[in-house]
């Protein structure tokens, strides 16, 4: 039996959740986005109910799962959006079609395979840049379409003041390094601090709404598509995470992070292509055929009488 990855322990509440629509405006309205909070919570609150680390990554995990939850729910498939739900977290779109169309046995033998070749299915998404590699946390990408959405995320639960400047820093040479190399991606980064911020370090507040707003792409192609931020809290008394928004301004919530994502990627591909996707967003049944399932069914397996 494999030993379980950093995002197991996320793994059961995954699964047990229901992708439910998005959606919160009707046919023509300006897209509005409605985040499963709860759900959010819920996993956040995994970590610190067991007391993890938040040093080790682990809440940085629940974050990154649940923006992959939440851009399944508006359509994208279970294989495209990684950190995949299930192990191997990371799967070329092509090797998931062929285990979908392998006989059961056979399919459920190669996955267990796969999870022990980090080359071909890793638990992280390293991207190259312009000038370097960067791990992004969650991405969309395909090897025909290239990078099509990457997305860094970071969590800050004390020190904010004395740490903010090199975050920032960190932040900002990686839109650069990463837009400048994949100009049509989605590229967004999405931070979570602790909402003690607004009684401790009030002024270390006002700094990150205005590093979330400068780290935008205001036109040279060198800054985030979106920026979002979300604002956390639990007690020593109660693990039990709540996400709190009273005082983040509405221009970096992440309902807006999530429709200006998204929008990105649909805009850099063609009508045929996140067909679901599209027709959620636009309210409507878009009569369009999905591009990969033509190709795959044009392309299934062949019968001893189609042998020549």
């Amino acid at each position: 039996m494999l030993k379980p990855d950093s995002f197991s322990p996320y793994d059961d509440t995954l699964a047990a959740a229901t992708l439910t629509d998005p959606w919160l405006h009707s046919r023509g309205e300006t897209p509005i986005y409605g985040p499963d909070y709860s759900l959010f919570e819920t996993l956040l609150s995994i970590p610190i109910a067991a007391d993890m680390s938040w040093t080790s990554g682990a809440l940085a995990n629940g974050v990154d799962s649940w923006l992959a939850y939440e851009l399944r729910r508006a359509g994208f498939s279970a294989d495209e959006v990684w950190p995949r739900a299930t192990r191997p977290r990371i799967l070329p779109r092509d090797v998931a079609v062929l285990l979908d169309k392998l006989p059961k046995p056979l399919a459920d033998d190669l996955r267990v395979r796969l999870q022990a070749m980090p080359a071909v299915a890793p638990t992280d998404a390293k991207i190259l840049g312009r000038a370097y590699e960067k791990q992004v946390d969650v991405a969309i990408a395909r090897w025909d379409r290239g990078p099509e959405l990457l997305l860094s995320t970071k969590t800050q639960l004390s020190s904010f003041g004395k740490n903010l400047s090199n975050r920032f820093e960190e932040a900002y040479g990686d839109a650069g390094n990463l837009r400048s190399r994949y100009p049509l991606a989605a590229v967004g980064f999405f931070f979570v601090q602790r909402a003690t911020i607004l009684k401790d370090e009030p002024e270390a507040f006002e700094k990150t709404v205005d590093m979330m707003r400068k780290l935008r792409d205001l036109g040279g192609a060198n800054g985030y598509t979106a920026t979002g931020l979300a604002l956390v809290d639990w007690t020593a008394e109660d693990p039990t995470v709540r996400v709190q928004l009273d005082r983040v301004p509405e221009d970096v919530q992440p309902e807006q992070f999530m429709v200006k994502m998204i929008q990105q990627v649909l805009a850099a591909t063609s009508v045929s292509q996140h067909v679901e996707v599209r027709s959620k967003l636009e309210r409507r049944n878009i009569p369009v055929a999905e591009e990969d399932k033509v190709i795959e069914d044009e392309s299934g397996p062949t019968t001893d009488g189609d042998a020549s």
